[in-house]
């Protein structure tokens, strides 16, 4: 499977994909919408920062408590469960007057319910395509969020022109809509992928298992740290740009799309673990250009380059793939998207913090610098990483906890 068509051509695979876009551009839109209604209500850069990235940080708690589901629930039962309750968070959102602490708090449980299943959306993607269509299919799936924050970003910055931040949610709840019929019936039931039933002592036995791994530690880390920091550079848009910042975001995310697609659709399997390093450099070094402070169009060119690099994901999380057990790939796979999303809001807390503080360009170049010095340090535990016969032992060692 080398091509979109191909990828296309699996019916359950469209219908994960139109859930998946549906559900991104509702994120989007209210995360803006938040976002604004945060930052004219305190004006404060790390609540705004917190209202748009902060989430995720129940991640934490579902990390240490159920993320076994992602493996002993039935992945459509799974991910129907979400969509339900993200529809009730978006429809909450949309009540005028809500205080502040509670949109806050909805958006911490969506979040934790995101954070145990996501992995089995992750997981699903490998048993829905054939041997070998993880990354293309990943890919995809990535460019549907490029695309939906191009467009969700763009839309609800035009929306907020014309509407209120409660009638924007009142879009974003009509798109949930959407991401929950589609899933609950576009996607085909399958067993759950362990027998296990879901309880916080699997979830911590495993996650223990994978940990333990070099291998997997290493991706981990490489996967988490080095990307958290420069969406804390994302995360000061709004405060650098006011108003505008809706186009920082939507280059961001185009830079997002053009790596996802060059990464996942032409290059080999070979290529892409050559451009490994190249493509983890390319995330922070363009931001150091903002010791300048630059103006708009440079700042959007540089936020457009630099996103190109997140897509040095997608062949680190098919390393991942090939050592974690058949029977805990879900977890693992959430595992590694809740650690990455806890590290984007941890660090996009930190730059509200300083931005507090500090001019914000500053806090853009120090966030940056970090990022390429964590990077550096981090390479060489990748070395033992690459795809080869001795990742099938490793993978089996972790299961039995040898």
């Amino acid at each position: 499977m080398r091509t979109y068509s191909d990828l296309f051509a699996v019916a359950e695979f469209r219908n994960l994909f139109v859930a998946n876009c549906a559900g991104i551009a509702a994120h989007t839109t209210s995360a803006l919408a938040l976002g604004s209604l945060t930052y004219a209500a305190t004006g404060s850069a790390l609540l705004t920062a917190l209202s748009m990235f902060g989430a995720p940080l129940a991640g934490v708690l579902g990390s240490l408590t159920l993320l076994s589901a992602a493996d002993s629930l039935p992945p459509r039962r799974a991910l129907t469960l979400v969509a339900s309750v993200a529809l009730v968070g978006a429809a909450l959102q949309a009540v005028p007057g809500l205080p502040l602490w509670a949109r806050f708090a909805v958006i911490l449980l969506v979040a934790y319910a995101g954070s145990v299943t996501g992995g089995a959306r992750l997981a699903l993607i490998n048993d829905i395509l054939p041997a070998g269509g993880y990354v293309l299919g990943r890919s995809a799936m990535n460019v549907s969020v490029g695309v939906m924050q191009i467009a969700g970003f763009g839309a609800g910055g035009v929306l907020l022109v014309w509407l209120s931040p409660y009638q924007v949610f009142l879009v974003a709840t009509a798109l949930r809509a959407v991401a929950l019929v589609v899933t609950r019936f576009g996607l085909v039931e399958r067993p759950a992928r362990a027998d296990a039933g879901t309880s916080a002592r699997r979830t911590l036995r495993v996650n223990g298992q994978l940990w333990r791994d070099p291998g997997c530690r290493s991706l981990y880390l490489n996967l988490w740290l080095p990307s958290g920091l420069v969406v804390g550079c994302e995360a000061l848009f709004l405060p650098y740009a006011g108003e505008r910042a809706g186009f920082l975001f939507a280059a961001g995310a185009l830079g997002m799309l053009v790596g996802d697609v060059l990464v996942g659709r032409f290059l080999s399997p070979a290529a892409r673990d050559r451009w490994v390093l190249p493509l983890r450099l390319l995330l922070p070094l363009p931001y150091l250009v903002f010791l300048v402070r630059p103006e708009l169009p440079l700042a959007m060119v540089i936020a457009l380059v630099a996103s190109v690099g997140f897509a040095a994901s997608l062949p680190l999380q098919e390393r991942l793939i090939a050592r974690a057990p058949v029977e805990s790939r879900g977890q693992a796979l959430g595992l590694q998207h809740n650690g990455m999303m806890t590290g984007q809001a941890v660090f996009a807390a930190v730059a509200g913090m300083l931005a507090d503080l500090l001019p914000t360009h500053w806090v853009v170049v120090v966030l940056a610098g970090l990022s390429l010095t964590t990077t550096l340090l981090l390479t060489p535990g990748l070395r033992g990483t690459r795809p080869g016969p001795a990742t099938v032992p490793t993978a089996v060692a972790a299961s039995t906890g040898r």
